[in-house]
């Protein structure tokens, strides 16, 4: 991997790069009527429940998270509000990142182009994306793409935006599932996974782990 250096390193962006906080989002909503296993339950649920939202037809992510978090509810036996997906939405924008991402990301951006592929709205990601302390090339999101990751249409778009293969990139993210399955089922040999402990490591996707952003110059050789 510190032999090859790529076109453009690839990033997802909430979870790898910023800190991705639904979990805190669903604490603050809902810890005071869970005790803590139900707590951990409804994390989980919920997190999962996102997933399956974004698998079909594409949506906007507003409805993806009033879903998500209605299924939650009834599944948890909590009142579900409308106002309190409103809420978790409005507060996307306002997360920063993971404390080890801007110098690493700086360093890198010195001499390989960033792209970031993003489950996002373009209303949210500008914001988010200007708290990472380093310049992007170009931000895709899935609003432009018409579909969410990991729906190889995403890869897609952004290689078509791009104007590049898959043996072109890089491609950087903390999750198998939203992620480092589709990237090497469309042929990115090229992947890093940052070991945010969300997930467990699968040996069979091909890439190298890093504990942050920090260790990602080294990975590429600078």
């Amino acid at each position: 991997m510190t032999t090859f250096r790529p076109k453009y390193i690839t990033f997802d962006c909430y979870g790898t790069l910023t800190n991705f906080q639904m979990a805190e989002a669903a604490r603050d909503l809902y810890g005071d009527q869970l005790d803590e296993p139900r707590m951990v339950e409804f994390i989980k649920n919920f997190a999962a429940y996102r997933l399956d939202e974004i698998m079909g037809a594409w949506k906007p992510y507003a409805e993806v998270v009033h879903n998500s978090l209605e299924r939650t509810c009834k599944r948890n036996g909590v009142t579900f509000r409308d106002e309190a997906a409103q809420m978790i939405y409005a507060r996307v924008p306002t997360w920063g990142p993971h404390r080890d991402v801007p110098e690493g990301l700086a360093r890198v951006a010195r001499e390989i182009p960033l792209v970031i592929l993003s489950n996002a709205m373009d209303a949210q990601i500008m914001s988010n994306v200007e708290k990472l302390g380093a310049p992007f090339h170009a931000v895709y999101t899935a609003q432009q793409a018409n579909a969410y990751k990991p729906r190889f249409q995403a890869f897609e778009y952004m290689f078509d935006m791009l104007g590049c293969g898959p043996q072109d990139v890089l491609h950087c993210s903390s999750s198998f599932r939203y992620d480092l399955m589709s990237a090497h089922d469309l042929g990115i040999k090229n992947k890093v996974w940052v070991n945010r402990g969300h997930e467990p490591a699968n040996p069979y996707y091909g890439y190298v782990e890093i504990s942050g952003i920090s260790s990602l110059p080294g990975v590429v050789g600078l």
